[in-house]
């Protein structure tokens, strides 16, 4: 929980003075050992932790999970795989996953959500990472539209979509192959780009490098660029973005 909601607990009855001091005098990380849980990074930054679930140890993951969902009472968890969501469905029944972003999570019901960032595709392969970037923007409480497969060998395509891209706090663009999406998005707006490269792609694309030296290099204005495949990265930043902009209108 956040210092708002704590004194919004306390003013309306659901805790005592006494509760809510006991939370504040925790430290600003839990011990599990393997783990230090920053249970106050909400409070520092307006963003609850989240499970990069890859690697993790079943045990690990497992009680990394249920003691988030204790304190915030929603879990968030990238790069997950099918057995992981399988181990935790059997203690979790709530938990969702969606095998293409590879997320993990249980989510608060009726969340209100600010704003509004659009989420671009060059092609459908680029999906993955896109679909991380939205429902990472989605779980933080942005609105998000998506716009796939609209990459530059057909920009017609974008281009019938500009009305809504323009529109939006924020443009998430998501690409592989040459990366071009970004520079194209980032000369028909007003609003910061956030470049997304990935690692699809033949060859000679590296595995994203030649999408990410591309975006780096982009002669357009207002894009910054995220590490490859980092949708997460670029859905949090995004959110950022957004809330910036709901803040001043």
């Amino acid at each position: 929980m956040g210092v708002y909601e704590i004194l919004e607990k306390v003013k309306n009855g659901e805790i005592s003075i006494e509760e809510a001091e006991n939370y504040f005098r925790r430290e600003p990380f839990e011990e599990m050992g393997y783990a230090k849980l920053d249970t106050h990074r909400k409070v520092r930054s307006g963003f609850a932790e989240v499970i990069f679930c890859s690697g993790k140890s079943d045990e690990h993951l497992l009680n990394i999970f249920k003691r988030l969902y204790e304190v915030e009472g929603e879990v968030f968890g990238t790069r997950a795989s099918k057995h992981q969501y399988e181990l935790i469905h059997k203690h979790f029944p709530k938990v969702k996953y969606d095998p293409i972003s590879k997320i993990i999570k249980i989510e608060k019901e009726n969340k209100k959500r600010i704003g509004k960032i659009v989420v671009c595709t060059a092609g459908t392969a680029d999906i993955p990472v896109a679909e991380e970037a939205a429902q990472t923007a989605e779980y933080f409480g942005t609105n998000v539209e998506r716009i796939y497969d609209v990459g530059v060998s057909g920009i017609h395509r974008l281009l019938s979509r500009l009305d809504l891209i323009q529109s939006a706090n924020c443009i998430v663009a998501v690409a592989g192959m040459e990366g071009a999406l970004a520079s194209v998005i980032g000369g028909l707006v007003d609003k910061p780009v956030i470049a997304v490269p990935t690692s699809v792609g033949y060859g000679a694309n590296l595995n994203g490098l030649s999408a990410l030296l591309t975006m780096i290099n982009s002669c357009a204005n207002g894009i910054a660029v995220v590490n490859i495949d980092n949708g997460y990265g670029a859905g949090y930043m995004a959110t950022q973005i957004n809330r910036l902009g709901e803040r001043h209108e």
